[in-house]
């Protein structure tokens, strides 16, 4: 299953968006909104932000997007790994997070069995 995703699905948005057109694009307005290059975060930062979360959310199409804009707006290799080693970092301290939640849980149904 080598296509199971690909680039050219992109190419599948605007269909996507005549199926239900009024959510699509509440969503696009937003992403555009988000995506804006006068606000207070220079577009480079915004593009190395998505791009992290991309890494975390596991999105194959938003890395695809957002690796290319970094590219586009002057991002270095040396910053796309930053940006991806903080955000593995970051996920990793969810987790870990979560296992205190999980040991807190676990001391309460350990006895309830």
């Amino acid at each position: 299953m080598s296509d199971y995703q690909t680039p050219d699905d992109l190419k599948s948005i605007p269909a996507f968006v005549a199926l239900a057109p009024a959510e699509a694009n509440a969503f696009l307005a937003f992403n555009h909104a988000v995506e804006r290059k006068d606000g207070l975060i220079p577009p480079k930062y915004r593009e190395l932000i998505s791009l992290a979360v991309a890494l975390t959310t596991q999105c194959a199409y938003c890395l695809d997007v957002h690796t290319a804009q970094a590219a586009e707006v002057g991002a270095t290799r040396e910053e796309v790994a930053e940006a991806a080693l903080i955000a593995a970092a970051v996920r990793a301290g969810g987790t870990l997070s979560h296992a205190l939640l999980a040991q807190r849980l676990f001391e309460r149904y350990e006895g309830a069995g």
